[in-house]
This record gives C-alpha cells, structure tokens and sequence, in this order.
C-alpha cells in the first residue's frame, strides 16, 4: 500500500513514531500516528485539555501498520554483521508506510527484550552496534547520537523487565480512560503481565503507602492543555516466574520428588520412570527433562515420562511452593520470592492482565474479560480431568469446523454446561497440553503470589455467569471488577510499544512554562540509585557479571538476600584497600612536597640564604635522598611535585633565577653593611675565595643580575685582583 500522499486530509498534521519490538522469537514493527499537538488550539475549559494527544493505528485502513519478521534478533548472536537481513524488510515496509516528506521527524526505536537479556554483554554490544550502523545508513528516520544508552543512544537499546511494565502500565491507563478527567477524579489501573520467561507487575500505590517513594518511579505526562500530571509507580519483575520457565521449575522438582520416593523393587519396574503429573490432561504423557534443579542421584537427571492424572486442584497445591513465598524478607512487605511491593489495596485498585492471563483465559476456556475465580476455577477443573484422546478429537473437529475463536465453554440461558472444547483455528496441541498447568500456575499467581481475594459465590459454582461478574463485583463492595484480563480495547491492542508512543507523543506537547523540565523516559528521570528501573548498558553491565557470579554463590550471598550488591561491596572494599596501601607505601614521597608546599609560607628569603651560606640543606631546593623502591615511584613523586608548583633539581639542575636573585641581593647587602670586608688588603681566604666563587655563580644563574649595592663590584674586583 502506497503512503498517503499531502492532499490526503487524514495526514494533514499527522506525526508518526516507529516502534520495533525485538523479541525472543521474532521481530514486530509497528507504526503510529497522532494529530501534532502543537497544532491543536485547545481551551483550557474544552474537555480534550485534560486528555492526552489520541495515539492510532499508523495506517487509516488495513493492517499494514504491523509487519513481523522471525527469529528473533539475538540468534544473531553468533554473527553480528548479518543481523542486516533481519531487519531490512522491517525497515523497508516503515519507508514504503510513512510518507518520505516526514522520515527525518518520525522517531524509531528498535527496543529489545527479552531474547538480548539472556545474551553476554559483548554479544549485546556487537548487536546493537550493527543494529544502530544499518538503521542509520540504511534509513533517513530521526534516531539520536551516541550517548551512554549506546551508540544510537536511546533509540536502540535493550530494556528491563520493568520498563515493559511500566511501559504497558501507560498503555493500559491510556487506553482504560485512567488519565482523564480532573486530578480529582483519576484513579488509574494496576497492569499484570506474563509471558514465557518471568511477570511483572505495575501500580499506583496508595497515598499513605508511598512512603519515601525511593522504590517508585515518577511517571510524567503531558495533557493536551499543558498540564502535566504525576504519577508514583510501583513495577518490579519476577524472572523464571513465565508460565514456561515455571514449568520447567515444577518439572523438576516433580522428578528429584518423584526420584527420593523410589524403592529398590520399584526401580526394576517396567514404568519406574514414568512420573504422575496432575497437571497435564489424563493419560497425556510427556517427555521432560529436568533444567532448574541438581537431582541428588544421576539417573534423577534424565529424561522421565510424565503420565497425566488430570487433577487441578493436586495441580494447584503442587504448584504453590514454586511462588517461594517462604522467601526471606529484607524489605517488608514483600509478595512471592521475598520481592518488596507496597501493600494492594484491592478494594480500591483494579488491574488488567494481558498476555498469558488473557490466552490462559480466554482461548481455551472462553472466559476473558472479568475474571471471577469460582467460574474460572470450575472450567479448568473440567478442561484437567478429560481424556487427553477425546480433546486431540475435538481439536480436530474444531480446525474442520473453524468456528469462531474463544468459545470454549457454552451455556444455556439456565447456566448449565452444553457444549466444552469449541477452540478456534489459532488453539494448538500444544497450548492444550500446557493449559492445565499454565491455568493453575496463573491462579496461584494471582491469589496466593499477588494476594488477591478470591470471590466466592455463596449460591455455589451454578450461578455465576461470565456476563454478570461486574454486577457480582458491585454488590459485594468491589466496584469494577477486581481483575479482567483483556487483549484489544477498541481495535488497538494493549502492547508496551502502545505506551512508549503515547510517552512520545506526550513529548510534543508545549509546556505552559518554558521553565517547565522537558519529558524524558521515566529510566532516564530516575531520581536515585533505589529507583527499581536500572538502565542495561551492555558496554559495562556490571548486574550481568553479578547476576552470572550469584549462580556459584548460596542464596544468603545473593543481592535480594543481602538488600545491597556483593559484588559493589567488593569493588569498593578492593579500591580503598589498595589506596591505603599505595598511601603508606608512597608516604615518605608525598610527605617531601606537603613540607615545600608548607614551608613556602613560613621560611623567609633571608633565612633560606643564610642556610644556604653555612651549607645547609634547604628543603624544597636541595636534592632529595632516593629510597630503595624510589624508582618505582619516580613518576608518581615527580607529578605530585609538579602540583605543589616547584620540581625538585636533581645535582645536574640549576637554581631557580627568583632564588638566586635573592641570595645575590641578600649576600651583597650583608657585604655593604660590613666595612671590614671592604677594606681588607691581604690575600683573599679559601673561604673569600669560595664566597666570590659563590656570588658569581649565582649572578650567572639570575641572568647576571647587577646589584646597585657598590659593595657587590668592590668584592668582585677584590677577587679579580687576586686571581
């Protein structure tokens, strides 16, 4: 589709921003657009003041705002340079999408996840730096300078688990209306999200439990008339907490359970290593391996069967002691693995689930949307405890039939079950064989990890009906309901890369005063150190090194454990160790400067000269006695010696010309002021003789200063004459 051309009215003040979302498993660009707010003459009466500028779609119709590539960027690991062929087409359909006359104001992002996090930060270096040189040769978009983000700066970077939620927090609250409206009136939306791999969490806590807000991140917008509102967030990340990675935990700790049950009768058996799983469909069986756990026995470490006995409620229970609640606490209150979050008020805050909530709702069970756990409950109970055969038949049947997706639970007008397992085309096996355990794993998630209360009906599990949860809610004091799981709202999908352009778009609005700080990412306007959102900056990730150290170290030396890093104390207890060292090592050579740079103030001019008279050393000008490890230091000594102002002669230097001024002048003075001298007529002494000796050398070395003392010339032609 060609790019709307300037007598288009829709593109009339239209800005665009593109958004590359670098995954593990593919790379999805998508474009957006929004009316430039700059353009728009708003009154501060006009409700639209107190929205934020609309952020759509980047194209009026289709779905050419989206183009997807596969496999991720971080296979790209191994070979760096080739990573060009990744991303061509993605940069080839944002050049054909957004009109050429606004390339140069239409800012790219490319913002990898978590695919780069897994890899070494000299991969993740390499890969940004060929990511950053094709983009910008490749493409006239506004993409910054190097900076310390990188070398495209912020614009192709990896980020945290935490700025995803944060990200999507913003793109849940733009899309839900929660930044519309008076300061009064807003009430914002918790954001839940899940994939594979970890989970993370973002909410506005309430007033009385922000505390010092060291563990909380401002988030700055921009409304259309100007006003910029403040929120306080909370977001944090629980790695291995994804429904995959957790799986993987429970695979585990099934098999080294099942092994320390093993009797020596039973080994012999035919099926010892098949493992009773409750958490897979009945007589499913699966293959594992375990991958997070050291088995005690070496046959523990290989691959076991697991037999499906269909039971969700035994899945439940054995799925719980992965949420680590027991974990130590070093910041109180802390939700699952002794992770500090502020207290939830549940009765007041509302969230939305995306992703893994939503799939694990919705596309087998057909329950997405408000969630009501009695109801949820019952459908997995149902899906767990089938034939695993009688669901492969009904898969079938559902790809012949293709009904329409996401009606996996079919009732009567009276609530009875008639029809289960309706899954449209995008349902696969393999969703079907996980479902019973990523159903579990997400309950326990929400009820026992994040605390929220399950409602339960007193009329019994009959009477609950999807379409009337927000009634329920309402009558039993909740409001809205407590938790929905949701994908799209409207047709915009809930995606971080949606927040990140309403960020962007938040950026151009004109400030009310010029004084007014500009907008910045929330990572970039982090306050402090204890702010949860720490940027990766792969050229000296030093979290990375730490996180890789942690794996070797027990759990009481970990940094959640300990509540500071090891590896930082470390650092720091190295540095001024070895600065005590080198101080005392290097005392005698520092001491000599401070005592030149101290007597400077105290010695006069004549008392050095008289010192130097009867032969005596005068610090600061003479030479310094070497001690034995002295060459090893001679650099350091001769730059502190530079500080103080003056570098100390060595027997091969000369005298600085102010000083020997000063000694001509000083020894002429007390010369005149000696008749004798003047009038002496025999033979000149050794010690006349080295005192003329002395006063010549010293007018050579002032650049033959002339005295206008007449005692000077008499006492240099005395000691013509008798030479």
């Amino acid at each position: 589709m060609p790019p709307p051309n300037v007598v288009d009215p829709w593109l009339a003040g239209r800005r665009f921003g593109i958004v590359i979302d670098a995954g593990s498993s593919g790379s999805r660009l998508q474009i957006y657009s929004w009316k430039d707010p700059r353009l728009v003459n708003i009154n501060l009466s006009d409700p639209l003041a107190h929205t934020l500028p609309k952020v759509d779609k980047g194209t009026r119709n289709g779905e050419e705002w989206v183009s997807k590539v596969e496999p991720g960027i971080s296979s790209f690991a191994d070979k760096p340079e080739t990573v060009s062929t990744h991303l061509a087409p993605l940069l080839n359909h944002a050049r054909d999408t957004v009109p050429p006359s606004l390339h140069a104001e239409t800012p790219l992002f490319l913002l990898a996840t978590a695919g780069m996090r897994l890899l070494t930060p000299e991969q993740q270096a390499k890969l940004l730096l060929e990511t950053c040189l094709f983009l910008r040769h490749h493409s006239n978009f506004r993409i910054e300078g190097a900076s310390e983000a990188g070398p495209c700066g912020t614009s192709v970077r990896i980020i945290t688990g935490e700025e995803e939620g944060l990200f999507g927090w913003i793109a849940v609250n733009y899309l839900m209306d929660g930044f519309t409206g008076s300061s009064a009136d807003r009430t914002t939306y918790g954001f839940l999200d899940m994939g594979g791999a970890s989970t993370q969490i973002a909410f506005e806590p309430a007033k009385q439990h922000q505390g010092d807000g060291k563990n909380l991140v401002d988030v700055r917008l921009r409304l259309l008339g100007g006003e910029e509102i403040h929120h306080k967030v909370f977001v944090t990340t629980w790695l291995g907490y994804g429904t995959n990675q957790a799986r993987e935990r429970y695979v585990g700790k099934a098999i080294t359970e099942f092994e320390a049950t093993r009797t020596s009768t039973a080994s012999k058996a035919k099926d010892s290593d098949v493992v009773p799983d409750p958490c897979l469909p009945k007589d499913l069986m699966l293959t594992e391996s375990p991958v997070h756990t050291g088995p005690a026995t070496p046959h523990a470490q290989k691959k076991h069967t697991l037999r499906g006995t269909g039971s969700f409620e035994q899945c439940m229970k054995q799925t719980a002691p992965l949420l680590n609640n027991t974990a130590p606490c070093p910041d109180t209150p802390c939700l699952m693995n002794g992770v500090h979050v502020p207290p939830i008020d549940f009765s007041v805050s509302h969230f939305i689930g995306v992703s893994e909530y939503w799939y694990s709702s919705d596309h087998v069970f057909g329950l997405g949307g408000p969630y009501d756990f009695v109801q949820y409950e019952r459908a997995a109970s149902r899906f767990c405890s089938r034939e695993w055969n009688n669901i492969v038949h009904e898969h079938e049947q559902s790809r012949k039939q293709q009904p329409p997706s996401g009606d996996g639970e079919v009732t009567s007008p009276d609530g009875q079950v008639v029809a289960v397992g309706k899954w449209g085309k995008d349902v696969e096996l393999s969703r079907l064989e996980m479902q019973c355990f990523k159903a579990a794993w997400v309950a326990n998630v929400l009820h026992d990890g994040i605390g929220m209360p399950r409602i339960v009906d007193p009329g019994g599990n009959g009477t609950t009906h999807g379409d009337d949860v927000a009634a329920q809610a309402a009558r039993k004091g909740l409001g809205r309901p407590t938790f929905q799981s949701v994908n799209t709202v409207g047709d915009i999908a809930i995606s971080w890369t949606l927040g990140k352009m309403v960020l962007e778009a938040s950026k151009e609005v004109p400030a009310r005063s010029k004084a007014t700080r500009p907008l910045v990412d929330p990572v970039d306007d982090a306050p402090n150190a204890d702010s949860p959102l720490k940027p990766i900056r792969p050229f000296f990730n030093i979290d990375a090194f730490e996180d890789r150290i942690s794996q070797h170290l027990p759990s009481s030396l970990h940094r959640d454990t300990l509540g500071f890093s090891p590896l930082l104390f470390l650092i720091y207890t190295t540095f001024v160790v070895f600065a005590v060292l080198l101080g005392y090592r290097l005392r005698r050579q520092v001491r000599t400067p401070c005592l030149r740079f101290i007597g400077r103030f105290r010695r006069s001019d004549a008392q050095q000269a008289y010192s130097m008279e009867e032969g005596k050393y005068v610090a600061g000008y003479g030479e310094v006695p070497a001690s034995p490890s002295s060459k090893w230091f001679n650099p350091l000594r001769y730059a502190l010696s530079a500080s103080s102002g003056r570098v100390t002669p060595t027997r091969s230097q000369s005298m600085p010309n102010d000083l020997a001024q000063s000694l001509a002048i000083s020894v002429s003075s007390t010369i005149y002021n000696n008749p004798m001298i003047i009038s002496r007529t025999p033979s000149p002494s050794p010690t006349q003789l080295d005192s003329s000796i002395s006063l010549n050398s010293l007018n050579r070395l002032s650049g033959n200063v002339r005295s206008r003392n007449a005692s000077s010339m008499n006492l240099a032609g005395l000691a013509t004459q008798h030479d």
